[in-house]
Formats: C-alpha cells, sequence, structure tokens
C-alpha cells in the first residue's frame, strides 16, 4: 500500500506535480489545515482521503474532521494530529497526543517543517507544506509505503 501525505495546504492552490503523484498512491491522509472545503473535495476526487482538523481551518472544514484520525493499513496502525501552539513544539504536541497507545506510525503537521523520524520505535512522520514555506526551506510532501509488515517513509521536495 502507498500512502501519499501532505499537510498545511492552507486553501492554497495545490501544485501540479503533486496532484499527479497523489493519483499513484492507494489512500491520501491530510494532516491538517486543509482549511477549505473546495480542498477537501479535490483531495477526495483523486483518492480515498483521511484528514484531521487544523488550527487554521474554517469552522465548516472543523465540522466535518476529527481532530484525530486512526488508520490501519495491512497490519500498521496510524495515528493522525495535526498540532497546535509554537511550531517548535509540533514533534512534542504529536508525542503527548497519543502517549501510551500502540502506533506504528505518527503523522502530524502544524510546523510545515518536514520530518521524518523514528522514536522509540515509532516512525514520527511531518510532511511539511507542499505549497505554504511559512518556516520551512522547501516545499514537501511525504509518501509512506506498507509492504509485508515493512514501512518505507520519505519525503519528497517540490
Amino acid at each position: 500500500m502507498k500512502i501519499g501525505v501532505i499537510s498545511d495546504t492552507h486553501s492554497l492552490l495545490l501544485p501540479k506535480k503533486l496532484l499527479e503523484e497523489l493519483s499513484k498512491v492507494d489512500l491520501i491522509i491530510h494532516a491538517g489545515d486543509v482549511c477549505d472545503k473546495e480542498t477537501l473535495k479535490t483531495l477526495r476526487n483523486i483518492k480515498e482521503l483521511k484528514a484531521v482538523q487544523g488550527n487554521m481551518c474554517d469552522s465548516d472544514v472543523k465540522q466535518r474532521l476529527p481532530l484525530k484520525e486512526y488508520v490501519e493499513c495491512e497490519g500498521i496502525h496510524i495515528g493522525v494530529y495535526h498540532g497546535h501552539g509554537s511550531a517548535r513544539e509540533a514533534l512534542t504536541n504529536a508525542q503527548e497526543q497519543f502517549k501510551g497507545e500502540a502506533l506504528d506510525i505518527i503523522i502530524f503537521g502544524h510546523s510545515h517543517q518536514a520530518f521524518n523520524k523514528t522514536i522509540d520505535g515509532t516512525l514520527y512522520f511531518n510532511p511539511g507544506s507542499p505549497n505554504d514555506v511559512v518556516r520551512a526551506p522547501f516545499f514537501s510532501y511525504g509518501l509512506i509505503e506498507i509492504r509485508n509488515g515493512k514501512i518505507k517513509a520519505e519525503i519528497s521536495k517540490l
């Protein structure tokens, strides 16, 4: 299974290359700050979408999306959460949200900075933002491939 991971799109135009790459995955996960229902519709028209609300989402999107999402793909357990507060504390906030839960991957956003690191047996993955480089040196998205219980995760620059 191949998962396209994005976050912090903030109602901005989604890059053509990103849309092309998302059309090749089995599932899209958006880690918050979609911000508007038109972007949700665009993504849902590409592939199955799992998404969480972010701190900047309009009230209509917040009513449609949960704060946290749980996804299971081929026996791999994934938690998804956007984040809040200081962007510098995005990882810490994600860790706190899922404290004590047995998850293989925790996907988060908020900081706009790509992050791909295994800590204490859990992969912490932030795809960065594909179209808003606030606090980040480049646009990016993530790809996670799950095959035979193995996880391969990478950050792709746009």
